[in-house]
């Protein structure tokens, strides 16, 4: 019952081996057109993730939001319980970390930075799936933003992290899955 109109898209991966699945080298082609090498097949979420997003734009939105258990560096950075904050404006990404707070759910910004970007170049296609090892949730999102319009407001959730709680419950959280982000977006 919110007073916004909700289009949500899911853009799901099995990571399950077989004779057809993708190797190392593989090039496959976006929705929209674009290419990409797949140099890390375990980096499969993002590859249907980059559908979605380009998907969704079709439909005009005023802001597109994708959560996505993308990155382990994002458990790595921030621990078990916090989640990555991106977004192509500064003002949106701190909006969203304040709606976070707000809801009771821990989430932090982090950047996107343009200088790093180069490192998803790929000789044989318009974008690498993956890069570096170091700063692996930073690329991720580089890597998503890629498949966003200009103009076009947008903001990466990464919550491999909090997404699973294996732990024993802690405040309104229990053990299991967790419904990360869904008190975020209601008060966004």
């Amino acid at each position: 019952k919110l007073p916004v109109s909700i289009t949500t898209y899911a853009a799901c991966a099995e990571n399950m081996p077989s004779g057809s699945a993708q190797r190392p080298g593989d090039v496959v082609t976006a929705y929209g057109g674009r290419t990409v090498e797949v140099l890390n097949t375990d980096a499969e979420g993002r590859l249907v993730l980059m559908d979605a997003l380009v998907r969704a734009q079709e439909d005009k939105p005023d802001l597109v939001v994708d959560v996505a258990t993308l990155t382990g560096a994002a458990v790595v950075a921030l621990g078990r319980r916090i989640a990555a904050v991106m977004a192509n404006h500064d003002e949106l990404r701190n909006h969203v970390v304040d709606a976070a707070s707000r809801s009771g759910e821990s989430m932090w910004p982090l950047p996107l930075p343009s200088e790093y970007r180069v490192k998803l170049d790929s000789a044989v296609a318009d974008i690498a799936n993956i890069a570096e090892p170091l700063g692996g949730t930073l690329y991720g999102g580089l890597f998503l933003q890629e498949f966003i319009t200009k103009g076009q407001k947008w903001v990466h959730l990464d919550i491999a992290a909090p997404a699973f709680n294996s732990e024993g419950p802690f405040d309104y959280t229990p053990k299991g899955a967790t419904g990360s982000a869904v008190r975020t977006l209601v008060t966004l």
